[in-house]
């Protein structure tokens, strides 16, 4: 009887699991974005070019990740969106998630501000 309900609750138990792999995942990539968009708005608003900041931006986030820089009223915008897919050992298709974060800072190098 103990096999029988072991054999019953072990496919839940994997769904559990392989849930709780994905989720942790999708937060990882979460916290590289936002490390991503926070870095690259710092770095253009200390004046580096937009397509040094770009790159450093994929460093962290991830080759797929698009990065969106925008300049106005003094202040650096910085979007980055990266999408979130499952880990290829899961073996399991799960479904991609996009993930993105926007990171304003002050330009410190906006010669128009008084």
């Amino acid at each position: 009887m103990v096999t029988a309900e072991a054999a019953a609750v072990l496919p839940l138990v994997s769904v559990v699991a392989l849930t709780l792999v994905w989720v942790v995942s999708v937060g990882i990539t979460q916290v590289r974005v936002v490390d991503a968009a926070r870095d690259a708005a710092r770095a253009v608003a200390r004046g580096a070019d937009e397509r040094s900041a770009t790159a450093a931006a994929r460093r962290t986030a991830g080759e797929d990740a698009t990065v969106d820089i925008r300049r106005g009223r003094g202040l650096v915008s910085v979007t980055v969106s990266e999408p979130a897919t499952a880990p290829g050992w899961l073996l399991v298709p799960l479904p991609v998630v996009t993930l993105s974060a926007r990171s304003q800072v002050e330009d410190e190098d906006d010669t128009s501000s008084p």
